[in-house]
């Protein structure tokens, strides 16, 4: 026998990293129906405190801890940490939202963008685990799904200018570092991987065809949420030396035709998205326009006239908000909207 409950016991693993600040954040700032929060991380991390709302939270170590009254688990500390504990606390009873790569292409765990694919949360059940996508892919796919219900796609081509933010805190600091080694005329220990003042064309490991695992991952998670497993997708992911939020170029072609204006009329009244588009007065997204932001932000949408049926467009959005910690709350939010999170 089941009950729908009206407040839960959340966990977050991670919860002294970049995401998982975001996540205690957002649950606090949009009135999750929360029972209790707890903040679990490392061994090392133990007895630390982390902020959620007004208050101070006990760090309490993984090792050995038990899940059995928890209903749900937001996992954000690494892919062996989700390999080796996520198991763990889904047989408990908690139903786990990862925002790691971890789950990512099992065909029986979800991926999940709510203004995309939220029907396909209820296959939740068979695991126990919903898996939350690459941050470069959420913020494409929530403004090429209407387009692709809209007139059909053909193809994507995505080249990515991706914040160190994305690669955590030791990022961001280095980033900091690295500008003011320049300032003081210094030459950074590793020059070229020097990223203060330079772009990166490789993030994650190359893969045999010249591809980088972030790469790939954009064209399988594409292909996944929205359902066209042979949908032609080429990506470019390019680092780039801002602190936050990601930024794309997006070439799409459409099977059938969608002018710039029907685009804008259509993405303004989508969910989640929000156009900024003209250029006459030099309006269009950034990175600072959009961190510390929720929407998803387009801009640049125009013609492509070197092919038939095809825009342009440029996309924008705060990688650790919607592209990892919003879209997981999202998520969860989905399952109780749907009366899909029950205990027993």
């Amino acid at each position: 026998m089941f009950k729908i409950k009206d407040k839960y016991n959340i966990a977050i693993i991670g919860a002294t990293g970049i995401v998982g600040e975001s996540l205690l954040d957002i649950i606090s700032t949009r009135k999750f129906p929360i029972n209790k929060v707890i903040a679990v991380a490392s061994k090392r991390s133990e007895g630390s405190k982390v902020k959620f709302g007004d208050n101070l939270l006990d760090v309490i170590a993984i090792d050995n801890y038990d899940f059995k009254n928890i209903d749900i688990a937001f996992f954000s500390a690494g892919s062996s940490v989700s390999k080796e504990y996520a198991p763990i606390a889904a047989k408990a009873g908690a139903i786990i939202i990862d925002n790691t790569s971890e789950f990512r292409y099992i065909d029986d765990i979800p991926l999940i963008v709510p203004e995309v694919n939220a029907i396909d949360i209820a296959q939740y059940e068979k695991t126990n685990i919903i898996a939350n996508p690459n941050c470069s892919t959420i913020q494409m796919v929530v403004v090429l799904k209407p387009i692709h219900d809209k007139a059909g796609l053909r193809r994507i081509v995505v080249s990515t200018y991706q914040a160190v933010s994305g690669a955590g805190k030791s990022a961001m600091d280095e980033l900091g570092a690295q500008i003011e080694a320049a300032g003081r005329s210094e030459t950074p220990a590793e020059a070229s991987r020097q990223i203060a003042f330079n772009c990166l064309p490789q993030i994650d490991v190359f893969l045999d065809g010249g591809d980088t695992k972030e790469e790939q991952k954009m064209v399988n998670e594409t292909r996944k949420i929205l359902g066209s497993p042979k949908l032609p997708v080429s990506a470019t992911c390019v680092r780039v030396p801002v602190y936050n939020s990601h930024s794309e170029s997006v070439n799409v072609e459409t099977e059938g035709p969608l002018s710039p204006e029907e685009a804008r009329e259509l993405l303004s009244n989508s969910q989640g998205i929000e156009v900024v588009d003209d250029p006459d007065l030099r309006v269009y997204p950034t990175a600072l326009l959009a961190s510390g932001q929720d929407p998803v932000y387009v801009g640049r949408i125009r013609r492509d006239s070197s092919v038939e049926n095809a825009l342009n467009m440029w996309i924008v959005s705060d990688n650790l908000r919607k592209g990892a910690a919003l879209n997981a709350v999202q998520i969860a939010e989905a399952l109780i909207e749907m009366n899909l999170l029950k205990a027993a």
